[in-house]
């Protein structure tokens, strides 16, 4: 009986081992999604600063776009107050698409092409879409790695005891509801 009880203490110290190993596991997951979270949110708030002084010197030349400009406003500000991934994702991809009309209609503006101010931001601007890229990418690497964590035996007997929930990824637009840029003039 004395073996029984030390095979006993033995298991129960090797499932208590691994009980904080999956924990543990689970915590640097998590703190790996909400770390690549942070990284693609500084990116974008880099973009919304950069956005108003690319507007601002693009109107300036094609002051009859202003439908475009309207639009670029509504989605920065609603960009902004996005807090999570899911709201963020959606605006995001529609931000993007009124950037690349904004960036069509400077191609109608020689001048504009040629000004040193909208050259820079332009370039900041797709310095600044690669990192977003970058940051999502390792968002969605990260949430990988977290959404298997969770979801594999034995650790899904503990995680969802534990309130660990999948995340979602960061999903681009569906290519079929992709279009090619369409500029109009009035």
């Amino acid at each position: 009986m004395g073996n029984g009880v030390y095979l006993f203490v033995a298991l129960a110290a090797g499932i208590l081992v691994y009980a904080v190993y999956i924990y543990n596991t689970l915590v640097r997951r998590k703190a790996s999604v909400e770390n690549g979270w942070s990284q693609i949110d500084v990116q974008l708030k880099r973009r919304y600063d950069l956005i108003p002084n690319l507007v601002e010197t693009v109107k300036g030349y094609a002051t009859h776009e202003r439908e475009v400009f309207e639009r670029i406003a509504v989605l920065r500000s609603a960009a902004l107050s996005a807090t999570s991934p899911e709201q963020a994702a959606p605006l995001q991809n529609q931000l993007t698409g009124a950037l690349k009309s904004l960036l069509a209609v400077s191609e109608n503006y020689p001048e504009l092409k040629a000004n040193r101010n909208f050259l820079a931001l332009q370039e900041e601007l797709a310095s600044t879409e690669n990192k977003i890229a970058f940051a999502r990418q390792y968002y969605n690497d990260a949430v990988k790695a977290f959404n298997i964590a969770i979801d594999v035996f034995p650790n899904n007997l503990i995680s969802r005891r534990l309130g660990y929930e999948p995340r979602s990824m960061w999903a681009a637009e569906d290519a079929s509801e992709l279009r090619s840029v369409q500029v109009s003039w009035r």
